[in-house]
């Protein structure tokens, strides 16, 4: 038989973020309880609302199947002596519970097998519940305890249903007895309910305004806010982060409209999300599809239904007008002065100690944003410039109390200062990407100064031995890594790692700037780079560690080449040719080592068989066609032409010939072969 399996942990409030997952970590802890014990549960429902986490099985088998027990023992040279059983045998015997004569042998050892009757789920549930709490423990670093008692949890446990089939299951935990009864919404259904069977729950717990299931809860708030959103003839700002929350915090959502007054539109937009969001979990409304033009609305998910809504806008619209009052003050403020005057502060900032303030850093990063920027052809008045003022907004009020808005509130107070577009979009856009998946800065002044700041700490940072180990990385240095490659590459930046790195650490004013950790610094971006080229795929295949190591193998530092070449060698790996020029180019490169020193250029007049002539007339044809175009591609499906002509020299011709000149011709001729497979990438390092 089977039955159906509920196992339910009614709670006072838990933290939002953790309502979720403690309810995955029932939910495996019971599956993966009985899956380890051989019950093998159908489908496996997680329900979690603040008030509760739950976990519904069904198909859960009434008994686990009979259990094979199986033992070795001592070994036989130590288990019998002159025939007879040892201590150590007959001890071994007692513990199996068997006479010595039951005993068998496997593997030179005492041996004993027998099969055990499976036991009864309901037996077996009191000590999964008590190994999946244990585990629910380590999730949660700090715990509560309550009452009299020493047991912990994240939040006081206040009831348990265990239900299989229509029985209870016995479980006793935080001074509570396990049974049928669970409790609907504190409010609105505050009677307990009384649980027939576990087919039941979902449907008891709507019923009592309970909205148990978190798919369906997220969902439900969702509509509601774009409903909400459409009656306002606007669009909500519904980011997944804060749906997630809000799903957290409720029980049965009802959507509800409030408005801040209009004079609060005055702070920029972010500001107000901010302000919104952050603070109060509220959802922002805008009134178009773009999200450019803010209104004074906001849609909040309240967990009651209320007989007077008008009182709970109010009380919604009360708290957020404090904060927006002191926003605005920040912001005008801020504003009776220029930006360029907040960046004469920066001064008496710490950037690190032994790299000085924050002003020393600006500097540092305005030189070398000028170098990149004559580099790349860019308006050099506008990097410089903003550079000087990229970090101003650190001593602003706004930023000091919205810390999270640093970059773009120099931004908007740049361009209030009269400072150019460019200049102020450099500045708002220079943390980006601010974390994987974000954009870059969306200009070419804009990826230029983040890109100089970044490797201004990337250089600093390693510069005085505080580079990052495998658990700790205080100053983001990985972060700033990917984010350096990610601009050179999106943003088709033609760099060379090591020049801009080398100038980064030059002007830094203490620790190592030698050529061991330049070099050090370089391998550590490129390890980056790996992480992040490693595993992309590209018309449904990956880009592999082999494909990285072709090109690695080449010495290729500039970024935006680096991946130019992998992405030619991933589509050349599909072509039928590549598995027997790479296994080619392996054969060539032990022959030409095995060598030593090859020079000289081909001779065709010291060609002996059509093979060598072959190879020698294609190769010259696929160097022809290579030398016509910049597109890596298409060089590595010229390449592919060789493998018949290489294939045919391999099998009819010696390379080592007796005779000197006609050896060292054909070495020059492999030693050929090996440039041309050495053009794009080491095709020696690819399976073949």
């Amino acid at each position: 038989m089977a039955r159906d399996l509920l196992l339910e942990l009614g709670t006072e409030d838990l933290p939002a973020r953790y309502v979720v997952p403690l309810a995955e970590a029932l939910r495996g802890g019971i599956a993966g309880g009985l899956e380890k014990r051989g019950i093998a549960p159908g489908d496996v429902q997680l329900f979690a609302t603040p008030r509760r986490i739950a976990v519904l099985l069904s198909g859960v088998a009434d008994t686990q199947p009979d259990q094979a027990i199986e033992r070795l023992g001592p070994a036989l040279a130590a288990a019998l002596k002159d025939g007879q059983p040892t201590p150590a045998a007959l001890g071994f015997a007692k513990s199996c519970g068997v006479e010595f004569s039951a005993l068998g042998q496997k593997d030179g050892k005492l041996h004993f097998a027998r099969t055990a009757p499976g036991r009864a789920t309901a037996e077996l549930l009191p000590e999964i519940f008590e190994e999946t709490l244990k585990q629910m423990d380590e999730l949660v670093p700090k715990r509560m305890r309550w009452g009299s008692g020493e047991e912990t949890f994240v939040r006081p446990v206040q009831w348990i249903v265990c239900l299989f089939g229509n029985d209870v299951v016995p479980l006793q935990r935080f001074g509570l007895k396990s049974g049928r009864s669970s409790y609907g919404h504190r409010f609105h259904a505050p009677a307990p309910i009384e649980l027939q069977a576990p087919a039941g729950y979902r449907a008891a717990l709507r019923a009592a305004s309970v909205w148990a299931d978190v798919a369906e809860r997220k969902a439900e708030i969702r509509k509601q806010i774009e409903s909400e959103a459409a009656k306002l003839g606007g669009h909500a700002r519904i980011t997944e982060d804060l749906l997630d929350e809000v799903t957290a915090l409720v029980e049965r959502p009802v959507a509800i409209t409030g408005h801040f007054e209009e004079r609060f539109l005055e702070l920029p937009p972010e500001v107000i999300v901010a302000t919104v969001e952050t603070n109060q979990r509220y959802f922002t409304v805008f009134s178009d599809a773009a999200q450019t033009q803010l209104t004074n609305a906001f849609i909040t998910i309240s967990n009651i239904e209320s007989r007077d809504v008008a009182q709970v806008i109010a009380g919604n619209e009360r708290v957020v007008r404090p904060r927006l009052t002191d926003a605005l003050f920040f912001w005008q403020q801020d504003l009776k002065q220029p930006l360029s005057a907040y960046g004469e502060k920066l001064a008496a900032v710490t950037f690190q100690k032994d790299l000085g303030s924050t002003a020393d850093k600006v500097k540092r990063v305005r030189a070398l944003a000028g170098g990149l920027a004559v580099e790349l052809k860019a308006d050099v008045a506008a990097v410089e410039r903003a550079a000087e003022l990229c970090k101003a907004d650190l001593v602003t009020k706004m930023v000091y109390e919205f810390p999270e808005l640093q970059g773009l509130m120099g931004g908007y107070y740049a361009a209030k200062a009269g400072e150019g577009a460019a200049v102020a979009s450099a500045i708002r856009e220079h943390y980006l990407p601010a974390q994987q998946g974000t954009r870059i800065p969306s200009t070419r002044e804009g990826q230029i100064l983040a890109l100089a700041d970044k490797l201004d700490t990337l250089a600093g940072i390693f510069a005085i031995g505080q580079k990052p180990t495998a658990s700790k990385d205080p100053y983001g240095l990985r972060r700033a890594a990917l984010s350096a490659l990610r601009i050179c590459i999106e943003g088709g930046l033609p760099l060379d790692l090591r020049a801009v790195l080398k100038s980064a650490l030059d002007t830094q004013p203490a620790g190592k700037r030698d050529a061991a950790l330049l070099e050090e610094l370089v391998e550590f971006v490129m390890e980056r780079l790996r992480a992040w080229l490693v595993g992309q795929e590209i018309g449904g295949r990956a880009i592999t560690v082999e494909m990285f190591e072709s090109v690695r193998a080449m010495g290729i530092t500039q970024p935006l080449d680096f991946q130019r070449r992998v992405q030619a060698v991933q589509a050349f790996v599909a072509q039928p040719a590549a598995p027997n020029l790479a296994a080619a180019n392996k054969r060539v490169r032990n022959i030409l080592k095995q060598a030593g020193s090859v020079g000289g250029t081909v001779d065709a007049a010291k060609f002996q068989h059509d093979a060598e002539r072959a190879l020698h007339a294609k190769l010259g044809e696929v160097e022809t066609l290579n030398a016509s175009t910049a597109d890596y591609t298409a060089q590595l499906v010229n390449l592919a032409a060789l493998r018949e002509p290489v294939d045919a020299f391999f099998d009819g011709v010696m390379v080592n010939a007796d005779d000197v000149g006609v050896r060292a011709n054909r070495l020059a001729l492999l030693a050929q072969l090996d440039r041309a497979c050495r053009s794009v990438a080491d095709l020696s390092q690819l399976p073949g």
